[in-house]
């Protein structure tokens, strides 16, 4: 089988932060997918724009490595690699000061009839500069769209004055707030597992669910990012966007269509129901924890202290939450939200386990009657699994078993999942903004978020230790088993 591929309209990437690590590990192998794909118009360009005086060799110099380290041999052939690092081109340009911008207006002037993408792969205290100086020089036209990645600040303050810098510039309609995680395959086919099979959806309430999990684990620490980490977190970096964009997925009403407003109202009601965490119930539903050193499959590892290079930090480095959403359908399901870095595995899972059945007309011979399953992985291994039980096969009476119908999506369509990148990107090209997060979605993220950083300011109590390779914290565990119920750790 082979995946479709949508014609888009021509247009020019602009890549603010070019030479970076996102454009380098994921903008620039991602275009390139697109294009060997046949996906990009002949006449699309890409236009790298960087402080670092880069002719423009240098700069495909760059994307050349970028792909031959991101995009596997077998994918790639000398010719379409020459035939993309013919898109690109390249601006030296400082987004604090007017130095660039005469030759980049100048360049974007043969390209103001295409449709004109701003991405901003830059740390977000750049996005106003960059956005004001598209407007002052006249870039900011009806054709152009500007693409943010988080986070958008830091708290709800902050958060406003980042929307209120871009805003000034561009109409919400041409601002596209990126999370990738919303660009997955997996996370698409929630949407359809939910709206699109008569099966789930008269199950998907608090009548038939018992809880929900998702888990967003990471096997790698913070590696080269442990500057800007220190400032962020586990809770701004991971759980404000990302785990609560899951968690609107999973919990939001049926839209009425499948377009953007539609869709993000019906995600903005979820963030608007959930139960605040404040300073009383902070302790009891939340853990914060910062990982020592420990052990990974490649062996010794260090703690967080030893890669920030510092003696003390209260910075988390694992979150764990129970969650409420106070409406009819979910009153009284819990949710549990946990994320980590330095974890036992790299693994992005959502986990709905349904209620046991009310009697079990077997006897106790044939086992424990488990409690089905609907396991929804993102990564590594993109798929579904429902567990139900059935009989294990034999002669000598009935003997239950738990069983999953499996589905991965490389196995059961035979194609590559494309990135998240590729998808979202090519989604900005055509205007389209059902992935993205509307700017109010942001700010009632935060608005759930900043009682729990307050009641953590205001805590004398570090985040508490566990050692790298493990699930986190002990009281991680306690949180949720406290409930009767236990985490679901990555074999699932």
């Amino acid at each position: 089988m082979t995946s479709r591929v949508i014609p888009v309209p021509s247009f020019v990437l602009v890549v603010f932060g070019a030479t970076g690590d996102l454009a380098r590990r994921k903008l620039l192998p991602a275009m390139f997918q697109r294009d060997i794909a046949g996906q990009l118009p002949e006449a699309a360009t890409i236009i790298g724009v960087a402080r670092g005086h880069l002719s423009g060799m240098d700069f495909i110099a760059l994307a050349r490595r970028a792909i031959e380290e991101h995009v596997p041999a077998a994918e790639r052939t000398a010719a379409a690699v020459e035939r993309f690092l013919a898109r690109l081109r390249y601006v030296a340009a400082d987004a604090t000061d007017d130095a660039g911008w005469d030759e980049l207006t100048a360049l974007l002037e043969t390209f103001k009839s295409r449709v004109n993408v701003f991405y901003l792969a830059t740390g977000p205290a750049l996005f106003g500069p960059i956005c004001e100086r598209l407007g002052r020089h006249g870039l900011a036209h009806c054709n152009a769209r500007v693409v943010v990645e988080k986070p958008v600040g830091r708290d709800s303050t902050s958060a406003a004055a980042v929307n209120d810098a871009i805003g000034r510039v561009f109409p919400e309609e041409r601002i596209y707030r990126i999370d990738h995680y919303l660009g997955k395959e997996t996370v698409q086919n929630l949407l359809a597992l939910r709206f699109a099979n008569a099966l789930f959806e008269p199950l998907w309430n608090a009548a038939h669910i018992d809880h929900v999990q998702i888990t967003v684990a990471e096997s790698l620490g913070v590696e080269g990012r442990a500057g800007y980490y220190d400032t962020a977190g586990a809770l701004r970096d991971m759980v404000q966007n990302h785990i609560l964009q899951l968690l609107c997925l999973v919990a939001m009403e049926p839209p009425a269509r499948l377009d953007a407003n539609t869709v993000r109202d019906e995600k903005l009601k979820v963030l608007h129901a959930l139960k605040p965490i404040g300073d009383a119930l902070s302790a009891y539903n939340v853990v914060r924890g910062q990982y020592r050193a420990g052990a990974s499959a490649g062996g010794p590892v260090p703690g967080y202290l030893d890669e920030l290079g510092a003696q003390a930090s209260t910075t988390e480095t694992f979150v764990a939450l129970r969650a409420e959403i106070r409406n009819w359908r979910w009153a009284g399901v819990p949710f549990y939200l946990r994320t980590g870095k330095r974890l036992a595995a790299r693994v992005s899972d959502i986990v709905i386990t349904f209620r046991p059945v009310p009697h079990s007309v077997f006897d106790a011979s044939a086992g424990p009657i488990l409690a089905n399953k609907l396991i929804i992985r993102l990564q590594p291994d993109e798929g579904m699994k429902l567990w139900l039980m059935t009989k294990d096969p034999g002669p000598g009476g009935m003997r239950l078993r738990s069983v999953p119908l499996d589905m991965s999506f490389a196995t059961a369509f035979g194609v590559r999942n494309p990135d998240a990148y590729e998808r979202l990107v090519l989604d900005v090209v055509r205007g389209n903004q059902t992935l993205f997060m509307r700017r109010d979605e942001v700010e009632a993220a935060w608005a759930w978020i900043d009682p729990i950083l307050d009641a953590w300011e205001q805590s004398p109590e570090p985040p508490k230790p566990y050692t790298a390779g493990t699930w986190g914290p002990s009281a991680a565990i306690a949180l949720i088993e406290r409930d009767g119920r236990t985490w679901e750790d990555g074999g699932a």
